[in-house]
Protein backbone atom coordinates (compact mmCIF):
# COMPACT_ATOMS: atom_id res chain seq x y z
CA UNK A 1 0.00 0.00 0.00
CA UNK A 2 1.28 3.49 -1.11
CA UNK A 3 2.41 5.75 2.04
CA UNK A 4 0.26 8.74 2.72
CA UNK A 5 1.93 12.11 2.71
CA UNK A 6 2.59 12.04 6.64
CA UNK A 7 3.39 8.46 6.83
CA UNK A 8 6.06 9.31 4.32
CA UNK A 9 7.14 12.42 6.01
CA UNK A 10 7.19 10.69 9.33
CA UNK A 11 9.47 7.59 7.91
CA UNK A 12 11.81 10.75 6.54
CA UNK A 13 12.63 11.27 10.37
CA UNK A 14 14.04 7.88 11.44
CA UNK A 15 17.49 8.37 10.32
CA UNK A 16 19.06 12.25 10.34
CA UNK A 17 20.24 13.20 6.70
CA UNK A 18 23.70 13.22 6.97
CA UNK A 19 24.00 11.06 9.98
CA UNK A 20 27.43 10.14 9.57
CA UNK A 21 28.17 13.47 9.85
CA UNK A 22 26.84 14.44 13.02
CA UNK A 23 28.68 14.64 16.06
CA UNK A 24 27.97 12.08 19.07
CA UNK A 25 26.49 14.50 21.08
CA UNK A 26 23.79 15.58 18.46
CA UNK A 27 23.34 11.65 18.02
CA UNK A 28 22.52 11.18 21.73
CA UNK A 29 20.16 13.84 21.69
CA UNK A 30 18.71 12.54 18.37
CA UNK A 31 17.62 9.13 20.19
CA UNK A 32 15.81 11.08 23.01
CA UNK A 33 13.64 11.82 19.85
CA UNK A 34 10.60 9.17 18.61
CA UNK A 35 10.91 9.42 15.37
CA UNK A 36 7.22 8.34 14.24
CA UNK A 37 5.93 10.30 17.08
CA UNK A 38 4.31 13.60 16.29
CA UNK A 39 4.04 15.74 19.79
CA UNK A 40 2.10 17.60 21.74
CA UNK A 41 2.90 21.66 21.97
CA UNK A 42 3.57 20.85 25.54
CA UNK A 43 5.94 17.94 24.76
CA UNK A 44 7.84 19.57 22.63
CA UNK A 45 8.92 22.34 24.63
CA UNK A 46 9.28 20.14 27.48
CA UNK A 47 11.47 17.77 25.77
CA UNK A 48 13.57 20.72 23.88
CA UNK A 49 15.95 21.44 26.77
CA UNK A 50 16.46 17.71 26.74
CA UNK A 51 17.72 17.51 23.13
CA UNK A 52 19.80 21.20 23.08
CA UNK A 53 23.07 20.45 24.01
CA UNK A 54 25.10 23.24 22.75
CA UNK A 55 27.16 25.28 26.02
CA UNK A 56 26.07 28.49 24.03
CA UNK A 57 22.36 30.39 24.44
CA UNK A 58 21.09 28.71 21.13
CA UNK A 59 18.43 30.42 19.13
CA UNK A 60 15.00 28.42 18.96
CA UNK A 61 13.63 28.35 15.69
CA UNK A 62 10.60 26.97 14.07
CA UNK A 63 9.52 25.71 10.90
CA UNK A 64 5.85 25.84 9.67
CA UNK A 65 5.84 23.40 6.12
CA UNK A 66 2.70 24.93 4.77
CA UNK A 67 0.29 23.07 1.83
CA UNK A 68 0.41 26.67 -0.19
CA UNK A 69 2.33 27.47 -3.69
CA UNK A 70 4.57 30.56 -3.15
CA UNK A 71 4.38 31.26 -6.74
CA UNK A 72 1.36 32.47 -7.00
CA UNK A 73 0.73 35.87 -5.40
CA UNK A 74 -2.64 35.55 -3.45
CA UNK A 75 -1.01 32.47 -1.59
CA UNK A 76 1.87 34.05 -0.03
CA UNK A 77 1.93 34.30 3.52
CA UNK A 78 3.74 36.94 4.84
CA UNK A 79 3.82 39.49 7.43
CA UNK A 80 5.31 41.01 10.90
CA UNK A 81 4.66 40.33 14.95
CA UNK A 82 6.16 41.36 18.11
CA UNK A 83 6.42 38.55 20.30
CA UNK A 84 4.99 38.76 23.66
CA UNK A 85 8.60 38.24 24.50
CA UNK A 86 10.77 38.91 21.95
CA UNK A 87 13.72 36.90 20.23
CA UNK A 88 17.10 38.07 23.06
CA UNK A 89 18.61 40.03 20.45
CA UNK A 90 18.11 44.21 20.04
CA UNK A 91 18.54 44.70 16.76
CA UNK A 92 20.54 47.48 14.75
CA UNK A 93 17.94 50.15 13.33
CA UNK A 94 18.88 52.47 10.05
CA UNK A 95 16.09 55.34 9.65
CA UNK A 96 15.89 57.43 6.07
CA UNK A 97 14.20 60.04 7.23
CA UNK A 98 14.33 64.08 7.52
CA UNK A 99 13.54 67.06 9.43
CA UNK A 100 11.50 66.41 12.23
CA UNK A 101 11.00 62.74 11.37
CA UNK A 102 14.37 62.56 11.63
CA UNK A 103 14.66 64.06 15.08
CA UNK A 104 12.10 61.60 16.40
CA UNK A 105 13.83 58.88 15.38
CA UNK A 106 17.27 60.13 17.07
CA UNK A 107 15.13 60.41 20.21
CA UNK A 108 13.32 57.17 19.80
CA UNK A 109 16.64 55.73 19.63
CA UNK A 110 17.56 54.80 16.23
CA UNK A 111 21.15 53.35 15.74
CA UNK A 112 21.62 55.35 12.54
CA UNK A 113 19.66 58.02 10.81
CA UNK A 114 19.75 59.69 7.79
CA UNK A 115 18.60 60.28 4.23
CA UNK A 116 20.59 60.49 0.55
CA UNK A 117 23.67 60.38 2.52
CA UNK A 118 23.15 57.46 4.33
CA UNK A 119 21.71 56.03 1.01
CA UNK A 120 24.74 57.18 -0.91
CA UNK A 121 26.84 54.85 2.58
CA UNK A 122 25.07 51.76 1.82
CA UNK A 123 25.46 51.99 -1.93
CA UNK A 124 29.08 51.72 -1.27
CA UNK A 125 28.78 48.76 0.75
CA UNK A 126 28.17 49.85 4.25
CA UNK A 127 25.49 47.35 5.88
CA UNK A 128 26.02 47.82 9.83
CA UNK A 129 22.39 47.08 10.77
CA UNK A 130 19.64 44.56 10.89
CA UNK A 131 16.45 46.74 10.07
CA UNK A 132 15.66 49.77 7.95
CA UNK A 133 12.52 51.95 8.58
CA UNK A 134 11.65 54.72 6.18
CA UNK A 135 9.11 57.11 5.76
CA UNK A 136 6.74 57.05 2.96
CA UNK A 137 8.30 60.57 1.47
CA UNK A 138 11.96 58.72 1.41
CA UNK A 139 10.83 56.12 -0.66
CA UNK A 140 11.77 56.96 -3.96
CA UNK A 141 15.20 57.46 -3.14
CA UNK A 142 15.13 54.19 -0.89
CA UNK A 143 13.88 52.91 -4.39
CA UNK A 144 17.45 53.39 -5.74
CA UNK A 145 19.09 50.89 -3.89
CA UNK A 146 16.24 48.54 -3.92
CA UNK A 147 18.39 45.91 -6.07
CA UNK A 148 20.77 45.46 -2.91
CA UNK A 149 18.41 45.82 -0.03
CA UNK A 150 15.74 43.47 -1.35
CA UNK A 151 17.97 40.10 -1.55
CA UNK A 152 19.33 41.14 2.63
CA UNK A 153 15.75 41.34 3.52
CA UNK A 154 16.01 45.00 4.05
CA UNK A 155 14.03 46.91 2.16
CA UNK A 156 11.19 48.50 3.85
CA UNK A 157 7.61 47.70 3.01
CA UNK A 158 4.67 49.06 4.30
CA UNK A 159 3.00 45.77 4.85
CA UNK A 160 5.40 44.93 7.47
CA UNK A 161 5.19 48.42 9.23
CA UNK A 162 8.51 49.62 7.81
CA UNK A 163 7.37 52.47 6.07
CA UNK A 164 5.87 54.47 7.58
CA UNK A 165 5.55 58.26 9.25
CA UNK A 166 5.21 56.97 13.08
CA UNK A 167 8.81 56.19 13.34
CA UNK A 168 9.13 56.17 16.79
CA UNK A 169 6.25 53.04 17.67
CA UNK A 170 8.35 51.37 13.93
CA UNK A 171 11.82 51.45 16.14
CA UNK A 172 9.95 50.30 18.76
CA UNK A 173 8.43 47.21 17.55
CA UNK A 174 12.28 46.22 15.32
CA UNK A 175 13.94 47.04 19.45
CA UNK A 176 11.35 44.58 20.98
CA UNK A 177 11.98 42.17 18.80
CA UNK A 178 9.38 42.00 15.67
CA UNK A 179 10.08 39.28 13.69
CA UNK A 180 8.80 38.86 10.18
CA UNK A 181 7.55 35.69 8.25
CA UNK A 182 7.58 34.99 4.96
CA UNK A 183 6.67 31.32 2.85
CA UNK A 184 10.13 30.79 0.81
CA UNK A 185 9.33 29.07 -2.51
CA UNK A 186 8.92 25.49 -0.86
CA UNK A 187 6.14 27.10 1.40
CA UNK A 188 8.28 26.90 4.07
CA UNK A 189 8.46 29.66 7.51
CA UNK A 190 11.46 29.98 8.92
CA UNK A 191 11.55 32.16 12.30
CA UNK A 192 13.29 32.19 15.34
CA UNK A 193 11.07 32.43 18.76
CA UNK A 194 13.64 33.32 21.25
CA UNK A 195 16.64 31.81 22.93
CA UNK A 196 16.78 28.70 24.94
CA UNK A 197 17.46 30.43 28.04
CA UNK A 198 13.94 31.58 27.88
CA UNK A 199 12.31 28.66 28.85
CA UNK A 200 9.78 26.47 27.85
CA UNK A 201 6.94 28.63 29.26
CA UNK A 202 7.88 31.82 27.41
CA UNK A 203 9.06 30.27 24.27
CA UNK A 204 5.81 28.30 24.24
CA UNK A 205 3.59 31.55 24.64
CA UNK A 206 5.91 32.88 21.85
CA UNK A 207 5.07 30.05 19.41
CA UNK A 208 1.47 30.58 20.61
CA UNK A 209 1.18 33.77 19.04
CA UNK A 210 3.36 33.45 16.18
CA UNK A 211 0.70 29.50 15.18
CA UNK A 212 -2.14 31.90 15.48
CA UNK A 213 -1.34 34.38 13.09
CA UNK A 214 0.26 32.10 10.88
CA UNK A 215 -3.32 29.81 10.56
CA UNK A 216 -5.37 33.10 10.51
CA UNK A 217 -3.30 33.84 7.53
CA UNK A 218 -4.09 30.89 5.31
CA UNK A 219 -4.97 32.21 2.12
CA UNK A 220 -8.74 31.42 0.88
CA UNK A 221 -7.19 29.73 -2.43
CA UNK A 222 -4.98 27.20 -0.51
CA UNK A 223 -6.27 24.30 -0.65
CA UNK A 224 -6.09 20.39 1.46
CA UNK A 225 -4.27 20.30 3.99
CA UNK A 226 -2.82 23.56 5.31
CA UNK A 227 -0.13 22.82 8.21
CA UNK A 228 1.57 19.94 7.05
CA UNK A 229 4.48 19.74 9.04
CA UNK A 230 5.53 21.80 12.12
CA UNK A 231 9.49 21.49 13.29
CA UNK A 232 11.18 22.47 16.16
CA UNK A 233 14.55 23.45 17.23
CA UNK A 234 17.19 24.67 18.45
CA UNK A 235 20.51 25.70 16.29
CA UNK A 236 22.68 22.76 17.12
CA UNK A 237 19.83 20.34 18.19
CA UNK A 238 18.02 17.47 16.04
CA UNK A 239 14.47 18.88 15.15
CA UNK A 240 11.08 18.16 16.72
CA UNK A 241 8.04 16.88 15.19
CA UNK A 242 5.10 19.15 16.15
CA UNK A 243 1.63 17.97 15.76
CA UNK A 244 -0.19 19.94 13.39
CA UNK A 245 -3.77 19.12 15.32
CA UNK A 246 -2.55 20.17 18.44
CA UNK A 247 -1.30 23.42 17.13
CA UNK A 248 -4.76 24.13 15.63
CA UNK A 249 -6.03 23.10 18.67
CA UNK A 250 -4.03 24.69 20.42
CA UNK A 251 -5.28 28.28 18.47
CA UNK A 252 -8.91 27.27 18.58
CA UNK A 253 -9.32 26.72 14.97
CA UNK A 254 -9.26 22.95 15.09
Amino acid sequence: MAKTENQTDVVSRKKPAGMGRHGKKYLESFKKIEPLKRYTVAEAFSLLPEVAYAKFDESVDIAFNLGVDPKHADQMVRGAIVLPHGIGKTARVVVLAKGEKAKEASAAGADHVGAEDLIEKISGGWFDFDKMIATPDMMVAVSKIGKILGPRGLMPNPKLGTVTFDVTKAIKDQKLGKVEYRTEKTGIIHVIIGKKSFGSDKLRENFSVLAGIIIKSKPPTSKGTYLKNITLSCTMSPGIALDPADVLAMAGAA
